[in-house]
């Protein structure tokens, strides 16, 4: 079959008997619960956040089945304190987590090397090198954590998970023979101070055993050539250093926590020099050198970004490994256009990042010579979601974005602080049903002075819409209990709740305005289907240039079915949503906007 890593992942976990599988949808991880939500046979879900859905498999676990949940690198953030705690109570039914790297930045708010999240929780690390391997070492994964009573982490990286390779699928859905039951016992599962210090000491037992079991592991692979060169690699990156070294002689890493420190010092030995070839941090080599064994890597390797053979070929040139011969580069013979990052045409969030940054006047304020955007009269927090991209010209309707859900409690921070400006944060339904709830609970109980506009579009857009609680779907298609957003709101505590029409522009001001002038907490719910999901697409908008002017209000807007070329405005008919949107036609000054058909052919450009 052939198979994306995530796809093999899913697959691997399905042979392996697992029960329960939950996630929070985060690239590069989604597709793994998306395939695995096909076998009707698996409980699968996406979960409210990562942690819950960590908190779901280890109390699947507790029962005696296997359990798996997944998400990206800054997902394994927000399920850290269960993450913690399976690795101090252990398991009973196999528990794995796997954790989607993003070596440069891709879909990440950063760089995050979670290798060392297996060091700080004492558990395994498996780390597959293509598709062949993610879904064989879902079984391994599996038998180490019930063999162990540990979780297991997989981790894999962007490369892995999104490239294809061909697998061999030998095995048929294993179950094991033992029905679901929860074995009493509070010593192991129930964290009394007393209980964690006699877990702890098993824990570091654990880790002994462990160290011993990844001598003979069988995911770890000595490959023989030239005794010059040795490599100590894991991941993509092997395939990388095999292409780059052909001759060179490898440790390839199965099991990268903990390390097989007999094994590295025999290979070592019997090499002339030894290298580490890895992405991000130096784990692998401070290992080594923690060992006492000699070892270079980052000293000519990037610490930072995603490495391909080109990058790679470079480094070792460079640290006098390879000769100085210039490398084959491949051109394309098309020359594609440049594509700015824009919300897409028909958005529901256009019109109120418009109103936003009309009232901010951010337009004015990036146009004049001799101000900046620190002469706004509005701070915008922002958060995680395709709507990010309103920080972007001409929008610029975003200020701070950090992590999921951070922007209330960031815009309540800046209003404690006395700021002497109107502060407003922006958060999606997904982002705010995922970590947005208790920072408005933080602002209820504390009476925070901020506006709440939550951006209703129905699905996880960003990822490639999910579903959520918000949409009363399951991740297998099943209709749900809809969690409702205003009786939510009002139930925390919020008396100033209103619910606005996306496209609406005339709404939007004065629900914004409305509640701007108030010194309360307010919450704005902004509700427009996103775009993708419109099954059926009204007739385009023109511009009259009989009547337009090219006062360049429409473009504003930031839409890209609106161009502008020779003096010259138009609509790209393939890619105006029509009637559904008509943000442009509330905007325009001239009222030079209309249906395609009404406007005379020698106007549309």
């Amino acid at each position: 079959m052939l198979l994306s890593g995530n796809e093999a992942l899913a697959l691997g976990a399905y042979h392996a008997g697992v029960r329960v599988a939950t996630a929070y949808p985060g690239t590069p991880s989604t597709e793994i619960l998306e395939a695995i939500a096909r076998f009707d046979d698996v409980y699968a879900e996406w979960s409210t956040n990562e942690k819950v859905a960590m908190e779901v498999v280890l109390g699947a676990s507790y029962t005696g089945v296997r359990a798996m949940a997944s998400m990206k690198q800054v997902g394994l953030n927000v399920a850290s304190d269960p993450f913690m705690a399976a690795s101090t109570t252990g398991v009973d039914g196999g528990l794995v987590v796997i954790c989607a790297d993003d070596p440069g930045a891709h879909s990440s708010q950063g760089e995050q090397d979670n290798r060392h999240y297996a060091r700080l929780a004492k558990i395994p690390m498996l780390e597959p090198g293509d598709s062949q391997e993610a879904y064989d070492f879902m079984a391994h994964a599996f038998d180490l954590s019930e063999r162990f009573d540990t979780p297991v982490m997989v981790r894999t990286t962007t490369r892995i998970s999104h490239s294809k390779t061909v697998v061999d699928v030998k095995r048929e859905r294993a179950l094991p023979d033992r029905k679901p039951q929860f074995k009493y016992n509070a010593a192991k599962y129930v964290m009394l101070p007393a209980h964690a210090r006699l877990r702890h000491s098993l824990m570091e037992e654990r880790l002994v055993k462990l160290a011993g079991y990844a001598e003979t592991c069988p995911l770890n692979q000595v490959i023989w050539n030239g005794r010059d060169l040795g490599i100590v690699t894991s991941g993509v990156a092997y395939q990388y250093a095999r292409e780059v070294f052909p001759d060179a002689s490898f440790l390839k890493l199965g099991m990268t926590y903990p390390l097989p420190r007999n094994l590295l010092r025999e290979f070592a030995s019997k090499i002339k020099r030894l290298i580490v070839v890895e992405e991000l941090d130096p784990f692998l080599q401070e290992n080594l050198q923690a060992m006492g064994i000699e070892v270079t890597g980052k000293e000519f390797i990037p610490r930072v970004g995603e490495l391909n053979p080109d990058i790679l070929y470079e480094a070792g040139r460079k640290a006098g490994l390879l000769p100085e011969l210039s490398r084959r580069k491949i051109e394309s013979g098309v020359e594609l256009p440049r594509r700015p990052p824009l919300l897409c045409p028909g958005c529901p969030h256009t019109g109120i990042f418009f109103v936003l940054s009309s009232l901010g006047q951010r337009s004015k304020l990036a146009k004049a010579r001799d101000r900046t955007l620190a002469d706004s009269p509005l701070i915008i927090t922002g958060d995680i979601g395709c709507y990010t991209l309103g920080t972007y010209p001409p929008l610029l309707a975003m200020d701070t974005c950090a992590c999921m859900g951070a922007s209330i409690g960031e815009a309540m921070g800046m209003a404690k602080a006395n700021i002497d400006k109107k502060v407003i944060a922006v958060i999606g339904d997904s982002t705010f049903l995922h970590s947005g709830i208790t920072g408005l609970v933080n602002g209820v109980y504390n009476k925070a002075p901020v506006t709440l506009v939550i951006l209703d579009n129905g699905t996880t857009a960003m990822t490639g819409h999910q579903e959520h609680p918000g949409t009363g779907i399951s991740a297998q298609g099943k209709e749900m209990q809809k969690v409702e957003l205003e009786p939510l709101v009002r139930g925390i505590g919020v008396r100033n709740v209103s619910v606005v029409d996306a496209f609406n522009v005339k709404e939007l001001r004065s629900s914004v305005r409305s509640a701007l002038e108030k010194p309360e907490l307010s919450v704005i719910i902004v509700r427009g289907a996103c775009a993708v999901r419109v099954p059926k697409r009204g007739e385009p908008w023109a511009i009259d240039m009989d009547i337009c002017n090219l006062c360049g209000a429409c473009l504003l807007l930031g839409c890209s079915a609106i161009q502008r070329a020779d003096e010259r405005l138009h609509i790209e008919p393939s890619l105006c949503v029509g009637d559904s949107c008509a943000v442009c036609q509330q905007i325009c000054p001239k009222k030079a906007i209309g249906p395609q058909s009404k406007i005379p052919v020698k106007g549309t450009g």
